[in-house]
């Protein structure tokens, strides 16, 4: 293949590539000069005057995980034989995917075979999908249709990295459940890369993207642009290459030989070239580009502080000037425009992204539900050690988190993009993700911490009302924080999709009359005062009002629960704030014989052993070493290894537990069979490793704590009551308020029960005070995940009498007892 590159990639051709990168980034450069100044000026100015705003209610990680993602074995096809291979895929926290051999070259630290980084890039799982994307790459060159396929994949479940400009990895697995969650890890992967430019640095980030939107700008494209991902280096070079490729191929394409197929396939290696070529050359400039800049700081920070009141003055004068010309024409554009539209534009936005927020707050929800069950007989620090562990990198786990990212996938701006120049709603849906996948964070680490604090002070003697007590207090904020983010994201999607609109709708008559306020600006304060910026603020002014007023409406009328304005929480918990930023370390912390074993068993090893101990993997699959791939599983999971569960499937089929070779269950890590719960139950809640077998307690290795019923007799009237009510609850199917009840507020309303009429002796401590309910809605509006406004009745029920049903009475013999419970009390019976 390298000869057909340099064949079609002569000297000539590289002269054109340097010339036209070197044209772009110095024009690039100009730009970027300009508008860091402008941006240091209004760092320094935010930072002299302080910014309003709502404060955030959940705690932010400071200090990232250190974690790994996912890891296992893939079939590649390699393109130098033509041949599928089995490699070993690792993820690490950076979602710069590396690749190797076999696992054991991983294991032994050797270099991979190679690196991908997912910018730009989509992810397909269809081989159609993908031939019609890469008939796009030719459009106007006619060539006969080969009969043998463009590539022959070696199972029906391909998954496809496609990118505009670089190189196309291929890769197969064996069943579709795989090739959803490699799906899930790598759309996550391109998520996280695309977002390469930090928001953290206040100056070189504005700078850069304004640079770009305004090159772009006089090229003459004003809309979103679906390329502005990844690094520096690499969004430089799409901008080359995006009027660099069409030059080069109507040189190239005319000499290409072969069938349509064999055409596309060069033309995609000769892509590949360029676009590595080009940004090696980027990567150069901005480099220097950047020093030149840097500098340059300090001087410019200076000047700025000495003449900060000065400058203000002056750009206030020349705002008001451009204003008087711009204001008139601006407004009769917005009243024709846009007005008639925002609505209908914010609506399209509210509805998927509300709806993935809501999904982000029931799984969070639904992994603390999940936790109190299981920690509900046996809340020991090494259980909770083993939960925690797993809940804090649930913003991280693609699998459970893809449920809330799907939500936000059906946006749909149809009908509007032609008019507002929108090339693809991708850029808000990335957006969007990225945000819930914070808010989760957040949500997970204030848990976390206030969780730890009340362990701190209370113990672990009442674990499961701790766990509501925390999960309260951070539903509340996460519901505020929510809210606040939901709106902050509709007023900038709003703006880029109006802005762009307007000013390319008011350039042609209003930038001729720009350079004429230019002369009433002091030479001093030129670097920072630009007319070109102050001529979009005042555009950005003119629609904003409205926008604001649309998203304010939406909060008062209560439309996909979002706070008003005027719901301020800003010291509903100043205690919070006082708790410590470093990440809690709950295995060692709260597992402290295990390691203090596993330090003993490692001896000498130490530093390295214990680096790789804390290198925790939030998917736990990897590839058994000498297993096939293809055409069974490409990766299994390690028996063993921490891992947040995946989805309701997973459990279902897995059934919870292992088997031995006689086909009873085994019990689980720490020693103790878990509860038989219902399949219902487990839908519910999502990932509850249970047991579906039915076990006796001998085989167990422990006796479960049996409910024995104190009942004295009731007359015949009451108990035809009961009976009644008991036959019709079993000829309906159980509600999801139902199934919380039975699995969590059993001993709540044991224990609540005014009659007496259950003998709560017989009860484990825990079984007698725990008290987990489901989540309050709060003010938010955000219906919690156990039902549609189903008020929670914890004393509503008593035990059915077990003499006439004795299947229930042999079910509590040999497992934690979750019959649904009925009261004895008439009131209570005839509700």
């Amino acid at each position: 293949m390298g000869d057909v590159i340099s064949s079609h990639l002569d000297e000539a051709k590289r002269e054109i590539i340097t010339a036209r990168t070197g044209e772009v980034m110095r024009e690039f450069g100009r730009l970027y000069e300009q508008q860091y100044a402008v941006a240091l000026f209004n760092k320094v100015r935010f930072d002299v005057e302080g910014g309003g705003g709502p404060q955030q209610q959940l705690l932010h990680r400071k200090i990232p995980l250190d974690k790994s993602i996912f890891s296992g074995v893939l079939s590649q096809y390699l393109e130098e034989n033509k041949k599928w291979r089995n490699r070993f895929f690792f993820v690490p926290g950076s979602y710069s995917i590396s690749y190797y051999d076999n696992k054991v070259s991983h294991d032994r630290g050797l270099h991979p075979k190679g690196t991908i980084n997912c910018a730009g890039y989509k992810v397909l799982t269809s081989m159609e999908h993908y031939l019609d994307l890469i008939s796009h790459c030719l459009p106007d060159v006619k060539a006969k249709v080969g009969t043998s396929p463009f590539l022959k994949c070696a199972t029906q479940f391909p998954l496809i990295l496609w990118h505009p400009y670089a190189h196309h990895y291929y890769f197969c697995v064996g069943t579709e459940k795989e090739q959803q969650k490699w799906h899930a890890v790598l759309q996550d992967c391109v998520r996280h890369t695309n977002d390469g430019l930090s928001e953290e640095n206040k100056v070189q980030t504005p700078a850069f993207t304004d640079a770009v939107r305004l090159y772009r700008q006089v090229q003459g494209h004003y809309g979103t642009w679906e390329m502005m991902c990844g690094v520096p280096s690499q969004i430089l070079s799409n901008l080359v290459m995006e009027g660099l490729l069409p030059e080069l191929r109507e040189l190239i394409s005319p000499r290409l030989r072969g069938k349509l197929h064999e055409r596309q396939r060069t033309w995609m290696l000769i892509s590949d070239a360029v676009y590595s070529l080009v940004q090696g050359q980027c990567q150069a400039h901005y480099e220097v580009l950047l020093q030149k800049c840097e500098a340059t700081c300090s001087t410019l920070e200076a000047s700025i502080r000495t003449d900060m009141d000065q400058i203000i003055t002056s750009k206030e004068h020349i705002t008001s000037k451009i204003r008087a010309v711009i204001l008139p024409k601006a407004e009769k554009l917005l009243k024709v425009s846009i007005e008639p539209y925002i609505s209908s534009i914010l609506d399209a936005l509210m509805e998927p992204t509300s709806r993935g927020f809501s999904e982000v707050r029931d799984v969070f929800f639904r992994e603390l539900v999940d936790m109190s069950k299981n920690t509900l007989n046996d809340s020991n620090k090494e259980t909770i050690a083993q939960h925690m562990e797993k809940i804090s990198m649930l913003a991280f786990h693609p699998v459970k988190m893809q449920s809330c990212y799907e939500k936000v996938e059906h946006l749909s701006l149809e009908g509007l993009q032609q008019r507002f120049d929108v090339s693809s709603p991708s850029v808000f849906i990335q957006r969007a993700q990225i945000l819930m996948r914070e808010q989760m964070d957040n949500a997970v680490y204030t848990f976390e911490q206030i969780l730890h604090q009340s362990l701190e002070s209370q113990g672990t003697d009442e674990f499961c009302k701790i766990i509501q007590r925390c999960q309260d207090r951070v539903i509340k904020k996460f519901d505020y924080d929510s809210s606040t983010v939901r709106k902050r994201f509709f007023r900038e999607a709003l703006l880029q999709i109006f802005i762009p609109y307007m000013l390319k709708q008011l350039s042609p008559s209003c930038t001729s009359e720009l350079p004429r306020f230019q002369e009433l600006i002091f030479e001093d304060f030129s670097q920072f005062i630009l007319v070109e910026n102050i001529f979009e603020e005042v555009v950005l002014h003119s629609v904003m009002k409205d926008i604001m007023m649309a998203v304010k409406e939406a909060a008062v009328q209560r439309k996909h629960n979002l706070y008003r304005d005027s719901i301020v929480l800003s010291n509903s918990d100043p205690s919070l704030h006082l708790l410590g930023e470093n990440t809690i370390d709950w295995a060692r912390e709260y597992g402290g014989d295990q390691e203090e074993a596993d330090r003993a068993g490692e001896g000498t090893k130490g530093g390295e052993y214990q680096k790789k101990r804390r290198m925790k993997q939030v998917v736990s699959m990897i590839q058994v070493e000498g297993s096939l791939v293809l055409p069974n599983e490409s990766c299994v999971e390690v028996s063993g290894m921490d891992k947040i569960p995946e989805r309701d499937e997973d459990v279902e089929k897995d059934g919870g537990g292992e088997e031995n070779s006689d086909g009873k269950a085994l019990p689980d890590h720490n020693g103790s069979a878990n509860a038989k719960i219902s399949e219902n139950t487990l839908d519910l809640f999502n990932g509850s490793v249970m047991q579906k077998e039915e076990t006796k307690p001998e085989e167990q290795g422990e006796f479960p704590v049996k409910v024995e019923s104190a009942t004295e007799r009731v007359s015949a009237t009451e108990k035809d009551k009961s009976e009644d009510s008991h036959q019709v609850v079993e000829d309906q199917p159980p509600s999801i308020q139902e199934l919380l009840e039975e699995a969590l507020l059993l001993p709540s309303s044991v224990k609540e029960n005014p009659s007496g009429a259950t003998d709560v002796a017989s009860q484990s401590p825990a079984e007698v005070e725990c008290d987990v309910s489901p989540s309050p809605h709060g003010d938010s509006g955000f219906q919690s995940s156990t039902g549609e406004g189903v008020d929670v009745a914890p004393s509503r029920a008593a035990p059915l009498p077990t003499e006439e049903h004795p299947e229930v009475k042999e079910k509590n013999a040999a497992t934690v007892p979750e019959a649904e419970i009925k009261s004895t009390d008439p009131e209570t019976a005839d509700q």
